[in-house]
């Protein structure tokens, strides 16, 4: 058996967690392989409507064993908040999930770096959450992280250690803590781990590959979106890890040659959030508008999106980083009434037009997309159960996506429910 990779293709906020839920019925157990707890998924079904930041979107069907990779990182009061809602509305969470032993731990001295090196940046800051999530990262590479697993060591003398170097770091930055608030927080700190305690804590590397052996079927969750990826990315203003396929090898323990279909999801259009270069933006009533229809708000920030045009250019770069085999397009439904869409084929850089991704689009006055202009379908399409209902000029649109992008289009979202997905 292989494991099936589920990724986002653009600047995040793509739709991956509802894809997530609608998929796991085909699996036996899903794993989120990187990110932290900024990244919400969203679900909604029987009128309601849940935001994850951590656990696996596949925990609301049938009993699927649900892990959080060694690649997460993983803040435990955040976690305890999230899984207690969770179980509060019903769902058996400590009989589905499993943590991995080696995923990191946000420590509260992580949030207090990630606020302090935002305001060191300036008018060049990130656009972070402030979840400490960078710092946390930061920390894994240059060997001072603690784990998950080291609960069960001499945690209070590593996390002393580790709280002490955060101050130190501080100080230097000339960004002092306020201890009484930083005790406050060590408390809840200190409680959301013993609350982890009650979880089946795991070497996931051998519980999945044991899975694969057993003949089991696997879907790993990927969180942000390839333009967010440290290394492939929008550089500097991307998340800290490796948000593409080769981010499932590493934050789970999956080797290459165990990767099956990768599922590349994008919207229709496109959003960014924070800082950071975005070349079809739209700045216009058009931008607002596509804001305003598709509600494009964090699921855990509430920060404003911002809005434009798909960038194929983008979309071709990340389904070649990814090895995309089957493509997911969300969130159609809200180009719905719209006279003609348009999408980016080219950029004109310098007077040339390129089909490739530059190393770098920082600089937007330099870049001018290059767009193709196709009819709108003018079709209320969210009470739709099947594409043959689809209007001719929505059919010529993915038709059009395929012919440019070279994959097909397996799965349409034409609303945020779980019903709202058409398989073709």
């Amino acid at each position: 058996m292989k494991v099936d990779v589920l990724l986002g293709l653009q600047w995040g906020d793509e739709g991956k967690g509802k894809v997530v839920d609608v998929l796991t019925p085909r699996y036996d157990a899903v794993a989120r392989f990187q990110g932290g707890p900024n990244a919400g998924h969203t679900l909604e079904f029987e009128g309601k409507k849940y935001v994850l930041r951590s656990i696996p979107s596949g925990i609301f069907q049938h009993g699927q064993i649900n892990i959080i990779g060694n690649g997460v990182v993983l803040d435990p009061v955040l976690f305890a908040e999230e899984a207690r809602a969770l179980e509060a509305s019903g769902v058996d969470l400590k009989k589905v999930l499993k943590i991995s032993r080696k995923a990191h731990l946000i420590l509260p001295t992580h949030r207090l770096l990630d606020a302090a090196n935002e305001r060191a940046k300036g008018g060049a800051k990130i656009g972070t959450t402030g979840k400490g999530i960078g710092p946390t990262y930061t920390d894994k590479v240059s060997r001072n992280g603690l784990r998950l697993g080291d609960i069960d060591l001499d945690f209070d003398t590593r996390y002393a250690a580790a709280r002490d170097r955060h101050l130190r770091q501080l100080e230097q930055m000339g960004d002092a803590a306020d201890m009484e608030a930083l005790r406050q927080a060590e408390v809840k700190f200190m409680e959301a781990i013993d609350y982890i305690r009650g979880y089946e804590i795991v070497d996931s590397e051998w519980l999945i590959n044991d899975l694969l052996t057993q003949g089991k079927s696997v879907l790993c969750e990927g969180a942000q979106g390839t333009m967010l990826d440290v290394d492939f990315g929008s550089y500097p203003f991307v998340t800290s890890s490796n948000t593409v396929c080769a981010g499932a090898c590493s934050g789970l323990g999956v080797a290459p040659n165990r990767i099956g279909d990768v599922f590349g999801i994008f919207k229709a259009y496109c959003t960014r959030v924070g800082s950071g270069p975005f070349p079809t933006e739209l700045h216009d009533e058009t931008g607002k508008r596509i804001r305003d229809l598709g509600h494009e708000y964090g699921a855990v920030t509430g920060r404003e999106r911002r809005c434009g045009w798909i960038d194929l250019v983008a979309l071709r770069y990340a389904i070649m980083i990814n090895g995309v085999t089957k493509l997911i397009m969300m969130k159609s439904d809200v180009l719905d009434d719209f006279d003609t869409i348009k999408a980016c084929v080219g950029y004109e850089i310098d007077g040339k037009v390129t089909d490739r991704f530059p190393y770098s689009i920082d600089d937007e006055a330099a870049i001018k997309p290059v767009y193709e202009e196709l009819p709108g379908w003018k079709t209320d399409m969210t009470k739709m159960r099947s594409e043959q209902e689809f209007p001719q000029e929505f059919s010529d649109y993915l038709a059009f996506l395929e012919c440019k992008l070279g994959v097909p289009i397996a799965i349409v979202s034409i609303g945020p429910d779980r019903e709202q997905t058409i398989l073709r």
